[in-house]
């Protein structure tokens, strides 16, 4: 995978690219700032999508464990299981939208009705003391991925991350955390069918070796590491 970051003290938009998968990652530090760089992830991210579904926690009360089935509209239902409940924040973590959010220190799954190849989602207060977030992607066989989010930053930082793949779509999400004593919050979840992708939206390698020619005054970085 190629992996282009700027090279920045606060990190910006990133996008990267695998085979016919895309992903998008944004992180803010100090989102009572600015949540630019997560927002345009998002943004960009839902720009591939027409139609989607998503899960904003809303109409859970707080307290509220799994399982949860959540309808996402046309693009099918889920079940979330696994550890975690409905919160309306504390310590750093945060509903992106409204009040509710789903909070958890260990492993969760989604499992879809439908195989979906578009999934996103916001995260609050991941990596303060130290964890990251893993995913693993089942249909068959297993896809995993690292947030490449920061590790030991303040309390109440805040990310966007997204894939767009087309080519290998998905039956299944398990959402891990490296450190367990460290408690994540995530919000906004939208995931999208392959008929829900927009035909031509995803940039071409072409288009992606001109982004990282203009940010070549910035510095960036290119590696083999998963995102």
């Amino acid at each position: 995978m190629i992996n282009i970051k700027i090279l920045a003290t606060i990190p910006l938009f990133c996008f990267s690219m695998a085979s016919q998968a895309a992903i998008f990652f944004g992180e803010d530090l100090n989102p009572s700032s600015s949540t630019t760089n997560s927002d345009d992830a998002n943004t960009s991210f839902l720009s591939q999508l027409t139609g989607v579904g998503t899960e904003d926690f809303e109409t859970y009360s707080n307290g509220t464990t799994g399982p949860l089935i959540i309808d996402f509209g046309s693009a099918g239902t889920a079940t979330l299981s696994g550890s975690g409940s409905v919160s309306d924040g504390c310590c750093g973590r945060f509903a992106t939208s409204g009040v509710n959010m789903w909070e958890t220190n260990e492993n969760f799954t989604i499992t879809f009705s439908d195989a979906i190849s578009a999934f996103g989602f916001y995260g609050t207060d991941v990596g303060d003391i130290g964890g990251q977030i893993t995913l693993d992607f089942l249909n068959g066989s297993s896809t995993s991925y690292t947030v490449n989010s920061t590790i030991n930053a303040d309390d109440g930082s805040l990310l966007f991350w997204g894939i767009v793949d087309e080519a290998n779509s998905f039956t299944s999400i398990t959402f891990g955390n490296t450190n367990n004593s460290d408690w994540f919050g995530f919000d906004d979840m939208t995931i999208g069918t392959s008929q829900q992708i927009v035909t031509n939206a995803v940039p071409e390698p072409t288009t992606l070796a001109l982004l990282g020619l203009g940010l070549a005054g910035f510095g960036f970085s290119r590696n083999k590491k998963k995102t």
